[in-house]
Order: structure tokens, then sequence, then C-alpha cells
């Protein structure tokens, strides 16, 4: 599809734009007494559509432009997701459905059917071998862990293929960026409970800007060794960050996923704009998550400030 085909579709972003929460909602929200004044103040936006799920985009998204191939990379992360979910239902005898979560590419029908009959040509092709070997590995050994850190490797490198594919460059940034963030934190995990080098092959993915096997290498030295690597590269912030608080640190990889959003917001024509909102809608959610657990827990209004996540309006 040509860029300029976006342009309906970036001209309704335009307008859903006003209905997102900004930062003087935010502080009323932080402010609030109670869950009614909370859904009072949601509720004032709502006729804009601020109360929108992260579905209600997706299928706004796909009715402007149902062919961009680009902006199924954004939901990735919730199609392997989902297989977890549905591997983890097999083994159980569990119903899936209760652990299903939407917007995805994949029916949940098709990804049942899909693992039930071994059939797994039905699966889109980034996904067709980390379903037949995640299906091994956890029916053969029954490790969850072990089959989880198969599959959130093989969603991330899903993700880097097919931004260089067909994607963008904000795109392909965004999958480095998404890669980067999650091999940090695993590396650091894995660090902490002194996981053998074999475990951090198959759990950390590796990018361009940091290196699969310098990141196990470092990460196998223990914790020290690790944040002494990173300080060397482009993420020694991210570094001192996580070395502080876990908390901190994740505030941290979504503020920069924002960032890159933001490049995106102001141009006219391609489906940049697109993913931007999208990505937008998600922190938002996000942000409204965040405050409810703090709220729910009694947290003070400073410490419920420092933890909402930077705001795209």
């Amino acid at each position: 599809m040509n860029d300029t085909k976006y342009a309906n579709a970036v001209g309704a972003v335009r307008a859903m734009e006003n209905s997102l929460l900004t930062r003087t909602d935010i502080d009323q929200l932080i402010n609030s007494r109670s869950n009614a004044e909370v859904s009072s103040i949601i509720s004032s936006r709502s006729g804009s559509g601020s109360s929108e799920s992260l579905s209600d985009v997706w299928a706004m998204l796909m009715e402007y432009a149902p062919d961009c191939m680009e902006l199924h990379i954004l939901l990735y992360r919730n199609d392997f997701y989902n297989l977890k979910a549905v591997l983890k239902a097999i083994i159980s005898n569990r119903e899936p459905k209760q652990y299903y979560i939407e917007p995805t590419n994949i029916e949940l029908s098709v990804l049942v059917d899909a693992i039930n009959s071994k059939e797994y040509d039905e699966l889109p092709d980034y996904m067709r071998n980390t379903a037949a070997e995640a299906y091994e590995l956890i029916t053969q050994t029954l490790d969850g862990q072990l089959s989880d850190s198969l599959i959130d490797t093989a969603a991330l490198k899903a993700m880097q293929n097919s931004a260089q594919e067909y994607g963008s460059s904000f795109m392909q940034r965004y999958a480095e960026l998404l890669t980067v963030c999650a091999d940090i934190k695993t590396a650091y995990r894995c660090s902490k409970l002194s996981k053998s080098a074999q475990f951090m092959e198959s759990a950390v993915c590796g990018s361009i800007e940091l290196d699969k096997e310098q990141l196990i290498r470092a990460a196998l030295g223990g914790t020290e060794s690790l944040f002494s690597y990173l300080e060397g590269t482009a993420y020694s912030e991210a570094a001192a960050l996580l070395k502080e608080s876990a908390a901190q640190y994740e505030k941290w990889c979504d503020d920069v996923i924002m960032e890159l959003a933001e490049t995106a917001r102001m141009q006219a024509f391609g489906p940049e704009p697109l993913a931007a909102y999208f990505i937008a809608k998600e922190a938002e959610i996000k942000n409204l998550r965040i405050l409810s657990v703090c709220k729910e827990f009694g947290a003070d209004k400073e410490t419920i400030t420092e933890r909402m996540r930077k705001l795209y309006v």
C-alpha cells in the first residue's frame, strides 16, 4: 500500500489523540480521593474516546490499513504470550480462554487447533517453528520456565526479522529497543539467580547494539560484571537505574519507547503515526493500571507520580 493511502488513517488518529489523557488529567487522578472520583475524571473524557480499549484502537487501525504488515508487528508480543498460555492450559488441562489476551493477530481457536493437531502450518510463518519446538519442549520436560524463555526470545527475534523485512526505520528501532530492554532485564535476572550459560543461550535474544555472547559472558560473571559491561554501552543510564531499582528500570524502558513514538507523531503519511498512537494508548492504559494498584495499596502521591510513564500528549 502506498504511504499516501494512510492519509485518512493519520487524520483519524490526529482526532483521536485529543482523547488521550493529559498531564493535567493524570495529576487530577493522582489527587483523587476515591474510585468514584477516578471514574468521574475518566468518564469526563470518554465522550471523545478516552475509554477505548486497545482492541478498539486496533479495530480502527485495521479498518483504515488492513494490509499494513508493519502494524501487525505491534501484536507479536501478544501472539507469543497467547502461545505460552495455550501450551500451559493444555498441560494443566485448563481452559485457555481465561489466559488469552487481545488484540492479537491469531484467533484463539486457530491457535488451540494448531497446537492440538500439531498442524503448525495454520499459524503465521513467524510462529510455526517456535510453536512446534515449544510444544515438544514442554511436553517432554514439563519445564514451563524453559519453554517461556524459548517463546519470549522467539517473539523478539520475530519482531526484529519482520521489521527488517517490511518495516520502516521506526519499526526497526522499536523492535531493537524492545529487545535491548528485555535482554538487559533477562541477563540481570539470570545473573542474580546464577543461571547457566546454556539457559541464558535460550533466554537472551541478542541485537545489533547488545551482542548476545558478550551480554551472556558478562552476566555469567555476576551482577557487577554485567553492570560494568553495560556501562560501556549506549545503555549505561539503564544499567544505573536497574542497579538502583527494577521499578525505575521498567519505567525507563517504557519511556524510551514513548520517546520513539513521539518522533513519528507529526509525520503526515505512512504507518508510523498509526503505530505511535497504538503505543501511546498502551502507555495510557498502563498508567491507569499503575495508578489503580498504587491507590489500592495506599501509596502516597509522590510515589504514584514517580511511577507514572511518559505521556504522548
